[in-house]
């Protein structure tokens, strides 16, 4: 038997056993419609990717999650239980943690103080430093550089130090931007192999992305949005053998053979 809740507003919605969920959410800046019935879920182990191009709403959905943003309608689900009532930190410590867009570390501070930073929600001092030292271990190159400003890092390496960051607040779920935005090249596989890396230490990964191919070649599911709405989802491999995916974005133009 399914069990029912009620939101804030009245409304009734089935209870969810995802990890996380967004009930027919609507979002809207002044007149301008951004998010129209949006529904997806994520749920434990998963790396779950939402594409689309720009404009399409992927960062909105991003701030309604993290709680920068609040629905006009719909709801939006932790383990169940809605966060309508939560600011950004309340969520923070239900377990979520995020790396932003363009990675936004704090380029006056060393390396080490931005893996403080990431545990700032944390209590004793002696896990903290653990955590730090596992760190290290997981990205060397942030060992090396660790009394060194962030702000002189490369884009690569500033990418580890967000990822590391967001590491720090013992998450279940990282929400990530557009983690290989803006990377050079050579970067971009290892910033990929190390998502993946962390989705086997049993961290459960929200991704928004623009380069479909790259997302997709390490997700288990995919969502894409367009103008606001959910067009596709289903199983990455299927998503990628998908036409109108390939030729949307991948750049990939489908030919039909005519009798």
């Amino acid at each position: 038997m399914t069990q029912i809740a009620t939101n804030d507003a009245g409304g009734q919605f089935p209870v969810s056993q995802h990890l996380l969920e967004l009930q027919a959410v609507d979002v809207f800046y002044g007149a301008a419609q951004a998010l129209d019935h949006v529904s997806l879920h994520v749920d434990e182990g998963e790396i779950v990717c939402l594409l689309g191009g720009n404009a399409s709403g992927k960062s909105t959905t991003m701030k309604i999650i993290l709680g920068l943003l609040r629905p006009r309608a719909g709801t939006v689900l932790l383990r169940g239980k809605s966060t309508a009532r939560l600011h950004t930190p309340d969520i923070i410590k239900q377990g979520v943690a995020s790396v932003p867009e363009a990675r936004r570390v704090f380029h006056e501070m060393t390396v080490e103080e931005n893996l403080y930073v990431g545990a700032y929600l944390r209590r004793g001092k002696a896990a903290i430093q653990q955590d730090i030292q596992r760190m290290y271990a997981l990205f060397p190159r942030l060992a090396e550089r660790r009394r060194q400003h962030a702000g002189t890092l490369s884009g690569g390496e500033q990418q580890m130090l967000a990822f590391a960051r967001a590491l720090m607040s013992n998450p279940r779920l990282i929400c990530m931007d557009e983690p290989t935005m803006g990377l050079a090249p050579i970067f971009v596989e290892r910033v990929l192999d190390t998502i993946a890396e962390i989705n086997r230490m049993g961290v459960t990964i929200f991704m928004v992305e623009q380069n479909a191919e790259l997302a997709l070649s390490i997700a288990t599911r995919g969502y894409v949005l367009q103008s606001g709405r959910l067009v596709l989802e289903g199983p990455a491999q299927s998503l990628l053998d998908n036409p109108a995916i390939r030729e949307a974005y991948l750049g990939q133009r489908t030919t039909v053979e005519r009798e």
